[in-house]
């Protein structure tokens, strides 16, 4: 794949600052997403655009029908008085009706505000719905199935809302098809619309704090995707092809995945599977059917089609076959499973794609920095892209706390000043909370590795800072197949212990206990590995303990945010008497790692 070589220029400030910034100019983007739409509609006509299963093949929308679609559909927004006022909550997942709706919510500038799936569907998670309810304050709700969501669309908090669905429509529903018979002049309100419209308002909670919304503009996405091309001319030259189910109520999936797409004139296969054992076999099943020549996924993602590809020659060698690129996100790509996807690449073809990943938030759109030259091992996340400024500020050096400025990055959270003041420094810096340290502190061009989330940090009794995030990643990478997450314990008190959330493999084989399980036959092997990681280390990244949870993280409680993210600060507090019985001695269930 062709790639542009790392080109940083440095300036160091008076208070120990690092700033950041390519050295290559960057290129202009359009106004909004829908020039892209039209430049495509006109370019490439019947290319697919988006497509989803429908029986055994595929229902597909080419970029002609698409724009035909999307001026239908913002006819009938326009012609029930919508525009930059008022806003559309989408509950559905990835599909056909939320893609054109999006982009016809886009094209006359009405924001629109999608969520988690598990908000509506988890009868316990719906707490989180209402709160979204009451602070967006939609005039319209959108869910593809009216029956599927029937439960949620029932709730007191959906009166006097419209509620559009694409089928099973209930008394007082409107269909999707429906906006499109309206009538109305929307050419003057498309000339309204410009970068600084906001496109959509995208829900985040980090591990601490409760959902924000994130105010992303026309701006802030189309200078993103300019940003990707300038550090990637391939996807210029070659249109993206992906068959690809990361969320759009995420900015990974909604905002980096789908745009880039539309940005490039490229097509995407959604895919209805999921990394989990359940649902990966429909992954598998897509991807043998559509070749792809880009891979977006999460870290577990990955691992689990390695796992398939092992005993799957024909995944195996339709997967690479016309691959350009591995991009993982979310969280580092573990080195075993880096080494035996670029293993069989080389077995199957001979050759490598370009293996990485880029860092940024919800608030940067969401890149900022991008390892576009390859590399021989996972975790570096790269270089600044083109108009952004990355400053470093030195927090407990080689660490530095990481603050960015950029025509991407975000302006404030919807309905909330307080949290917006907090997110900027005096100079207009968003702070991101995130530290990273210099691969080499005298080659800027070799880039950035992070490592973790100051706000998940704390201090043991002792005055001894533990860096919880990176020292989380060294735990799941040491209990590989045991634990499916982890928590590290030990603020205020003498050592560091984990709180361990097992594989389903491991919670079948063990007995439940007052919220735990008893580790039995694993204990052992928990203890070793957890030993072995601890060897030589200090006590900061010892780990002298661990318990195995019972009960896996609750939405409906706030323990996991919408984006899979475990909420550290709640689950610790739900959970403090287990949090006790971890540090009481050698009680039972407590797994002592000596």
């Amino acid at each position: 794949m062709d790639y542009v070589r790392h080109n940083v220029l440095r300036e160091d400030g008076p208070k120990g600052e690092i700033f950041l910034r390519s050295g290559y100019e960057a290129s202009a983007p359009v106004s909004k997403t829908t020039d892209w739409l039209h430049r495509w509609a006109s370019e490439r006509l019947n290319t697919v655009f988006l497509a989803e299963r429908s029986g055994p093949g595929w229902r597909e929308v080419r970029y002609g029908e698409a724009l035909e679609r999307v001026r239908a559909l913002a006819a009938g927004l326009v012609a029930r008085g919508m525009g930059p006022d008022t806003r559309i909550l989408i509950l559905s997942g990835n599909g056909i009706d939320h893609g054109l709706l999006t982009l016809a919510a886009q094209y006359v500038g009405v924001p629109t505000v999608p969520v988690a799936e598990p908000y509506s569907l988890v009868p316990d998670a719906q707490v989180q719905l209402k709160y979204i309810l009451g602070l967006i304050e939609p005039t319209m709700v959108f869910a593809e199935d009216g029956a599927k969501f029937a439960s949620a669309l029932a709730l007191d908090e959906m009166q006097g809302r419209e509620i559009v669905v694409s089928w099973n429509a209930a008394p007082g529903m409107t269909q999707l098809l429906d906006l499109t018979k309206e009538r109305a002049e929307i050419d003057p309100v498309v000339a309204k619309v410009g970068p600084e419209t906001v496109a959509k308002i995208l829900m985040t909670s980090g591990s601490t704090s409760n959902p924000k919304g994130v105010l992303t503009t026309q701006r802030m996405m189309c200078t993103n995707q300019a940003m990707y091309g300038d550090a990637l001319p391939a996807l210029t030259a070659r249109p993206p092809v992906i068959v690809d189910w990361l969320p759009w109520n995420h900015v990974f999936g909604g905002s980096f995945s789908f745009n880039q797409i539309l940005a490039f004139g490229g097509s995407l296969y959604i895919d209805g599977g999921k990394p989990a054992p359940a649902l990966i076999g429909q992954t598998i099943e897509n991807l043998k059917m559509v070749p792809s020549n880009l891979a977006y996924n999460v870290p577990v993602g990955f691992a689990l089609l390695r796992d398939a590809m092992r005993e799957d020659a024909e995944l195996r060698a339709k997967f690479f076959a016309d691959l350009d690129l591995i991009f993982y996100a979310g969280a580092s790509l573990p080195r075993d499973v880096w080494d035996d996807l670029r293993a069989m690449c080389l077995a199957e073809r001979g050759d490598l794609p370009l293996v990485t990943t880029c860092w940024g938030l919800t608030e940067t759109a969401p890149a900022c920095i991008f390892q576009h030259e390859p590399l021989e091992e996972p975790g570096v996340v790269g270089v600044p892209l083109t108009g952004t400024v990355v400053k470093l500020v030195p927090e407990d050096l080689p660490r530095f706390e990481v603050r960015v400025k950029g025509p991407n990055v975000f302006s404030g959270y919807y309905k909330d000043l307080e949290k917006t003041a907090d997110a900027f420094d005096g100079e207009g810096y968003f702070c991101t909370g995130d530290a990273m340290t210099l691969v080499d502190p005298d080659d800027m061009s070799k880039g950035l590795r992070f490592d973790g989330r100051i706000s998940e940090d704390f201090k043991l009794s002792t005055g001894i800072w533990v860096r919880a995030a990176s020292l989380r990643l060294e735990i799941l990478v040491a209990l590989a197949s045991l634990a499916a997450d982890v928590v590290v314990t030990g603020a205020d008190r003498d050592e560091v212990g984990v709180l361990i959330f097992p594989t389903p493999a491991v919670t079948e084989e063990l007995t439940a206990d007052d919220g735990i399980l008893l580790p039995e036959e694993f204990e052992t092997e928990i203890a070793s590995r957890l030993a072995k990681l601890s060897a030589g280390k200090g006590s900061s990244a010892r780990i002298s303990r661990a318990i195995i949870l019972a009960e896996p993280p609750s939405m409906a409680e706030g323990e996991i945010t919408a984006k899979g993210n475990l909420n550290f600060r709640k689950l610790l507090s739900r959970r403090a008497d287990i949090l006790t019985r971890l540090y009481a001695g050698a009680a039972t269930g407590i797994i002592i790692v000596r």
